[in-house]
């Protein structure tokens, strides 16, 4: 019964506060009397009172008391705007420079921030601004008139030039006193206090003016004084006036010079007729219709008939007729009063608005505005409205449909209202759990020891305050000043660890420039530097730019010493040593010597190199190549020639350097040196043509032939030196199916392994022989010591002449076994290859059988020529046909039975000749060259 009782109690208390608002039959009587008891000043407390059960109650009468408290708010927002310009306008009254524009934009911006500029101090500070801009701008206009003054002054003197001496002379005084006065007062503008805040360029437009003045002025005294001496005495000179000088010449008894007769003013252009008419009729058509849209009172449309009118005067305006040009200004002016008449036009202005406000809400449902957009353009709509009620007679009845129409469309606006303060009550929920969840993880984990993880939780926490949604203004700042402390106290152990993470890194920069600065640089140190720095990164992690920079700075040191270290080291080696030059200079020979293609000139170039490398003098000057020796015989001064890979293999670059069964592919055929010397002395076999020989050896010329070198044997038992050394083995056959390169040292068919000249089984071994352990150390052997741009240069030049031989001696090979085959399929002995070009595995006597072979008939596929097919596929080891594969294994059974027969690797030349001997085919040609590829190459 309390809470029923008070609340009558309370309205009318508050009814007999109001005088009566309350019990009021009508809500023009309520707002009445809320406007009486407005006008009596009652306390803010009251009024608020009232408006929450006037609200409820009639929003009209609430209107005015929202209005009221609403002023009450702006003014007490206005005291603190008030502080703010205050002190603005008196730093700019304190400025001895004021310009014009900042104090006309302090009042503007004012204006705009709701400052009260009507109330004090701020009327005050508008008015002393006022008067400062005032003074400013009168003492630019008089600076302005004393220009024009000093103008005037010159032309006075210019005007007594044109009249007599005697005039000049009787308002002399008068003019001295008249410049006298204008400096004074120049002086005076130039002293004044605002002087200062003037435009750059009225002090020099002054100064310039004065400077003028005084030139005439002194000009025009000096020409004076000359006159009146002319006057008093005839022999006097005459002033350089020239009104004056005939004048004292014509009273000296003489005649006045002929001035030049003027020009003539050209007479003005006719105008054509039909061009003034031309422009009459466009004049009048533009007239004509801003008059009709005047007439009718169309505002748009006759500001743009003026628009129109003036365009076309503007282009006809000096063929136009007075009479015509005064209607054209009449019109003008008429339709300028009609723009700028808006009671006329208040009613349709107000049809416009309603007909937008009723139009909100039957907007398709795809071009439907949302609550925010609705509320901007009621209150568009509505402003226009005041401005229609200022300029015309109120109109109720579209007053009222306005009013409905706004206010069915402000439904829109509530809804919209309703959600957004439950999403910012569901928001400011959400954002008060996420505080208290960085409270307790930040107690939690306040001994973290994994940073890296910490960090990434505190992100985690950020991008969830960022997404959490939208909340008020006040409510996010209260919420705000909360995150900020809980965030910080979970920060703080990290920030904490940063910081000394920073002061270690700041000390191992300390430590890297000390060691950077050290004359000589400790490697391990630096690197125990930079595993410490590496794990102090991946324990601490800071922001991407502070660590950026402090590893630069870190780095800095350390690479400065490094590019010292590199630099000195490039001095070192910049001084380049004889030894050096001299092998550079046949490394650059070799590389030459590459690019010709030429195996004989690589060769000698690497024989030279190598001679380089042991620290021996360069010939004096190349001598011309040695003629070329027999085909079945080495080269004449080529028997010492070097393998290309000896250098690197003396340097330790190569652990296989020996010539191996591959080394022969490197070797062009026309420069190997390594076949037996008794090979090239056979002679062909019985019967055989002697014509048949290379046309190399024929063409040799007579000279001594070189001594052969020792072929070596192979034997059994230990071959150390001292040792006996048992009988040679014989060339007999081996077990079948042993492999070609474990059948004894000598290989397959007793062929020693290397050449002669080169190791003999042992990579590397001297030329001596031994086994391996028993040669000398390689490295007393080798030359000085090579500086690293010199050493480079020659590995990389012996690496190229290396597969340039390689390269070569392949090409070759393949034109060598293409010859043969095409030898044989036209018959043509003529077409087969040298000895030299079949390399040495063919001798003189096997190429002189294939040669008989080529040059007899042809005989047809014999049981022979098969077998000797397969014996050459089993001495190659290449596949055979499958359909060959029994007859195979039938040729080794017989083979097995026959052990003191000579085996296939033995006889490949011979069974060559028996499949050259009978007729070609196309199959039997493919097996001859996959066994004679493998072969060619042995």
């Amino acid at each position: 019964m309390t809470s029923t009782s008070s609340k009558p109690h309370d309205l009318q208390s508050l009814d007999t506060l109001t005088g009566g608002a309350f019990t009021a039959p009508t809500s023009g009587e309520r707002a009445q009397r809320i406007r009486d008891w407005l006008a009596a000043n009652p306390s803010p407390e009251q009024m608020q009172d009232v408006f929450k059960e006037l609200s409820g109650r009639d929003k009209g009468a609430a209107r005015l008391l929202r209005e009221k408290l609403d002023e009450l708010k702006r003014a007490k927002g206005q005291e603190a705007i008030a502080v703010e310009w205050t002190h603005k306008a008196e730093a700019l009254l304190a400025q001895p420079k004021l310009n014009i524009a900042d104090a006309l934009a302090w009042q503007r911006d004012a204006a705009k921030a709701g400052a009260p500029l009507s109330r004090e101090p701020l009327a005050g500070l508008k008015a002393r601004l006022a008067e400062r801009v005032k003074g400013i701008e009168d003492l630019q206009h008089r600076a302005q008139v004393h220009r024009e003054a000093a103008v005037l002054l010159a032309q006075r003197f210019e005007v007594l030039s044109t009249k007599s001496w005697r005039d000049a002379q009787g308002v002399e005084e008068a003019l001295r006193a008249d410049v006298a006065h204008w400096q004074q007062q120049a002086a005076e503008i130039a002293a004044d206090p605002n002087w200062s805040s003037l435009d750059a360029r009225f002090a020099p437009q002054l100064e310039s003016s004065k400077a003028q003045l005084l030139v005439v002025s002194d000009a025009f005294n000096g020409a004076l004084a000359l006159a009146v001496a002319a006057a008093a005495d005839a022999a006097a000179p005459l002033p350089p006036v020239p009104v004056w000088a005939d004048e004292l010449r014509v009273a000296r008894g003489g005649t006045p010079e002929a001035a030049p007769a003027a020009p003539a003013k050209p007479a003005a252009p006719k105008v054509d007729p039909e061009k003034r008419a031309a422009a009459q009729d466009a004049v009048q058509a533009a007239l004509a219709k801003l008059e009709q849209e005047t007439a009718e009172g169309h505002g748009k449309a006759s500001a743009g008939a003026a628009a129109a009118l003036r365009a076309v005067l503007k282009e006809h305006g000096k063929l136009v007729e007075a009479p015509l040009e005064a209607r054209v200004h009449a019109a003008l002016v008429a339709a300028g009063e009609l723009e700028g008449w808006q009671r006329w036009s208040a009613d349709k202005v107000r049809e416009d608005l309603v007909a937008k406000a009723e139009g909100l809400l039957k907007r398709p449902e795809g071009q439907a505005l949302g609550g925010r957009k609705m509320q901007e353009t009621l209150r568009a709509l509505r402003e226009q409205w005041k401005q229609a009620d200022q300029g015309g007679v109120p109109n109720h009845a579209l007053w009222k449909r306005f009013d409905e129409a706004c206010n069915e469309a402000h439904k829109v606006v509530e809804a919209w209202l309703e959600k957004v303060r439950a999403d910012a009550a569901e928001h400011r929920a959400l954002r008060t759990a996420l505080i208290e969840e960085v409270k307790a993880w930040a107690a939690e984990h306040a001994q973290a020891s994994d940073l890296k993880a910490h960090n990434r939780a505190l992100h985690q926490f950020a991008d969830r305050w960022r997404d959490a949604g939208h909340v008020g203004e006040k409510v996010f700042a209260e919420l705000q000043g909360q995150w900020n402390e809980a965030f910080g106290a979970a920060r703080a152990p990290f920030e904490a660890a940063q910081k000394a993470s920073v002061e270690r890194r700041q000390a191992m920069i300390a430590e890297a420039a000390e060691l950077g600065a050290a004359p000589m640089l400790r490697i391990d140190a630096v690197k125990a530097l930079q595993q410490r720095w590496q794990h102090e990164a991946q324990s601490v992690p800071l922001d991407r730019r502070h660590e950026q920079k402090l590893w630069d700075a870190f780095r800095a040191p350390i690479d400065e010493a490094f590019n010292r270290k590199t630099v000195e080291r490039e001095k070192a080696a910049s001084a380049m040593s004889e030894h050096d030059r001299h092998v550079l200079n046949a490394s650059k020979a070799l590389d030459a010597a590459n690019s010709t293609g030429d195996a004989q000139k690589i060769r000698a170039a690497v024989a030279q190199l190598e001679a380089a490398l042991r620290g021996e003098a360069p010939p004096p000057a190349p001598q011309p190549a040695a003629p070329a020796a027999g085909a079945d015989g080495p080269a004449v001064g080529a028997t010492e020639v070097v393998a290309p890979g000896q250098a690197a293999a003396e340097f330790g670059e190569s652990a296989e350097q020996a010539p191996g069964p591959e080394d022969a592919e490197a070797l062009p055929v026309a420069e190997r040196t390594d076949a037996p010397a008794s090979d090239s002395l056979v002679a062909p076999a019985d019967g055989a043509d002697p014509s048949a020989r290379s046309d190399a050896e024929a063409e040799a010329p007579a000279a001594p032939p070189k001594p052969a070198p020792k072929p070596v044997i192979a034997v059994r038992g230990d071959d150390r030196p001292g040792n006996k050394k048992a009988e040679a083995v014989p060339a007999g056959r081996g077990k079948f199916g042993d492999r070609r390169d474990s059948r004894g040292p000598g290989g397959p068919g007793g062929r020693p392994n290397d050449r002669p000249g080169r190791p003999g089984g042992d990579r590397g071994a001297p030329a001596g022989g031994g086994r391996f352990g028993d040669r000398p150390p390689r490295f007393e052997d080798r030359g000085p010591r090579l500086g690293d741009a010199a050493f480079r240069a020659q590995r990389d030049a012996l690496e190229r002449a290396d597969f340039a031989l390689r390269k070569l001696a392949s090409q070759a090979h393949g034109e060598a076994l293409t010859q043969v085959l095409g030898a044989w399929e036209k018959r043509d002995a003529a077409q087969l290859p040298s000895v030299q070009e079949l390399g040495r595995a063919v001798t003189p006597a096997v190429r002189s059988s294939w040669s008989q072979a080529l040059g007899s008939a042809p005989a047809a596929q014999s049981t022979d020529a098969a077998e000797a097919l397969l014996r050459l596929e089993m001495a190659a080891e290449v596949p055979t046909p499958a359909d060959q594969i029994e007859a195979r294994r039938a040729l080794q059974l017989k083979l097995l039975t026959r052990r003191g027969d000579p085996t296939p690797e033995q006889t490949w030349g011979q069974d060559a000749g028996k499949v050259l001997a009978a007729s070609h085919d196309p199959a039997s040609a493919r097996r001859l060259q996959n066994a004679l590829k493998a072969l060619l190459r042995k």
